[in-house]
């Protein structure tokens, strides 16, 4: 997945995240090697749920997390590619004031998070 004339022949549907400060470079590791790519393509979204929709009508080869796809790969509607070179999902992160008393709300939110873990 590193070499970039495997991906020259596709139409990648990049990601562009303001918080990342550009294209999102897809992510495969395999075997304790890890890969970062930049991928090119005429379609870039902030957001995966278009992406996901973007690839499902045949616009190109999205990089999502397999949670979003998983439905639609199990359907028929889309193929997995490189599975073999999928990282795992390391999980989300919650980031909170620890100086303040929580709300009442965001207490439960962070309950309910920590015990999905």
């Amino acid at each position: 997945p590193g070499h970039r004339r495997i991906w020259s022949g596709h139409d990648c549907i990049n990601l562009r995240l303001t918080t990342f400060g550009g294209l999102y470079a897809w992510e495969f590791a395999k075997g304790g090697r890890d890969l970062r790519v930049r991928v090119e393509g005429q379609l870039t979204f902030n957001s995966t749920i278009p992406m996901v929709d973007a690839a499902i009508s045949g616009s190109g080869i999205a990089y999502v997390p397999e949670s979003l796809v998983s439905r639609h790969i199990a359907e028929g509607r889309l193929t997995l590619v490189l599975g073999d070179w999928s990282p795992p999902f390391a999980g989300y992160h919650l980031y909170y004031p620890s100086r303040r008393l929580l709300s009442p709300a965001l207490a439960v939110i962070v309950d309910a998070l920590r015990h999905r873990s």
